[in-house]
């Protein structure tokens, strides 16, 4: 006598599906590229507008407070962070190898930001050359140096565009492009997805427009086409 096995038989995975999982993998990877590189050049910009460093100088037998914000002491890391916004943007706007390179770009960005915030953070030269300027005295130095946490906030945002651009060039190659809704009609009509032939309705022949019709005119500017054309 047969018995029926009560385990369920593993199903194969249909194409609909692994095509399905492949597109919530690059939708959560490119919402994670633009949240984390966004987020890191907001902060990047912000947190080099603050007060980094501390200190004291020397003036007549007492000491006047010194301090200095990030761009006093390198301003690399709000220009990178406006670099890597710009690659961020362009990332969609360039296909195959640009969108590679761009990605490159976004990624060099955020780790020169993230590299020179980190070496800002033991900098004294920015308050020493302030402290000659208010003294007078251009062997004068700050006394009591301190550094805030600001630079390694920085640090920390300059590393979520390095993040960004990891991303990027790992899944970029999924991520749509601009809508070609931009692109010339001879274009849009002899490219299909990825550059292969257009088929289907891309490849059917234009309808024919009929000049004593206005809604066939329109209809006809619409698709791109010059109504005024023979066919």
């Amino acid at each position: 006598m047969g018995y029926v096995s009560a385990v369920p038989v593993p199903q194969p995975r249909t194409a609909a599906a692994a095509a399905a999982t492949d597109t919530r993998g690059s939708r959560r990877s490119l919402a994670a590229a633009l949240l984390l590189g966004a987020l890191g050049a907001a902060v990047v910009l912000i947190a080099s507008g603050q007060t980094w460093a501390e200190g004291a100088a020397a003036v007549g037998g007492g000491s006047l407070p010194l301090d200095a914000d990030g761009r006093d002491i390198t301003g690399v890391p709000a220009a990178l962070a406006i670099v890597g916004l710009a690659a961020l943007v362009a990332v969609f706007a360039v296909r195959g190898a640009g969108r590679l390179l761009v990605s490159a770009l976004l990624a060099l960005s955020g780790a020169g930001a993230a590299v020179s915030a980190f070496l800002g953070a033991s900098d004294s030269a920015a308050l020493n050359d302030k402290a000659a300027r208010t003294t007078g005295d251009t062997a004068a130095t700050v006394s009591g140096l301190s550094h805030t946490a600001w630079p390694y906030v920085t640090t920390a945002a300059g590393a979520l565009i390095l993040l960004a651009g990891v991303l990027a060039l790992v899944y970029g190659s999924r991520w749509p492009a601009m809508s070609g809704r931009y692109e010339r009609p001879g274009q849009a009509a002899a490219a299909g997805p990825g550059g292969a032939p257009g088929r289907g309705r891309a490849a059917r022949k234009a309808p024919v427009v009929d000049p004593d019709r206005p809604e066939d005119l329109w209809k006809a500017l619409d698709r791109g086409e010059d109504p005024t054309r023979e066919s």
